[in-house]
């Protein structure tokens, strides 16, 4: 009877989309409005705020873990940072798009995709009186490796939830205009030289941005778990969720 219940209810969470081996963290904004972060996976995560459903860099079935799209909840918003397949998959996006679904995209996924709002770095636009988007500078800084992620072409995204703001910095390193990024509830630093940062490179990004709660994330094999250890003290909340 026991493992037939737990079998129910593994299912029943694959139906919605989310496996058991992910993480839901719930926040609340400035007025009690409830903001759930799902991790999916990599650099896939799910955000729901008061019923809206906004997902960042979907991607389905062929990165591990596998990820039906089918099963999630209709999309009113989707962020895409770049057009690497990591990020930006076509199919994902044909699951959970309607008409009405807001797609921002910078102009390199509007070039492959012909679809999308375009937002280049510095512009901020307003999807409703309680949520605005900001596209953010995502780049590689480290000698010989600025073709991954060129300045000036990928963005970031500071979504702002009533007042909540959530910081999805993309494929960048630890760049100059970090500094300018304020007042940041959760932020979401990439970790995986040489396509983003190093350990020590999200360490230094997170005393820059100093965000409430830091998720690491786009790890792969890097030892994420040392972030923890060295902002220890730093009053940042580090969580480890299962984003390689």
């Amino acid at each position: 009877m026991k493992r037939l219940f737990c079998c129910l209810v593994a299912i029943g969470m694959m139906t919605l989309g989310v496996s058991a081996a992910q993480k839901v963290d719930e926040f609340t904004t400035k007025s009690g409005k409830k903001v759930t972060i799902t991790c999916i996976k990599h650099a896939s995560m799910q955000i729901n705020y008061n019923g809206i459903e906004i997902e960042v860099d979907p991607v389905g079935m062929w990165l591990k873990p596998e990820t039906d799209y089918a099963t999630f909840p209709k999309a009113n918003i989707i962020l895409v940072t770049h057009e690497h397949k990591d990020h930006f998959d076509r199919a994902a996006i044909h699951e959970i798009r309607t008409p009405a679904t807001s797609i921002y995209v910078n102009q390199a996924v509007y070039g492959h995709f012909r679809n999308g709002l375009v937002m280049q770095n510095g512009e901020t636009r307003k999807y409703a009186e309680d949520i605005t988007i900001e596209a953010v500078p995502a780049y590689n800084t480290t000698p010989g490796r600025e073709e991954f992620h060129p300045k000036g072409r990928d963005n970031g995204y500071i979504l702002t939830l009533d007042g909540f703001r959530i910081y999805i910095a993309g494929d960048t390193e630890d760049i100059p205009e970090m500094a300018d990024i304020k007042d940041i509830d959760v932020a979401f630093l990439p970790c995986n030289q040489p396509y983003t940062m190093t350990v020590d490179q999200v360490v230094n990004a997170a005393k820059i941005i100093k965000p409430k709660v830091l998720f690491p994330y786009h790890y792969n094999d890097t030892p994420v778990h040392q972030i923890n250890m060295k902002l220890y003290g730093s009053g940042i909340d580090v969580r480890i969720r299962n984003y390689k």
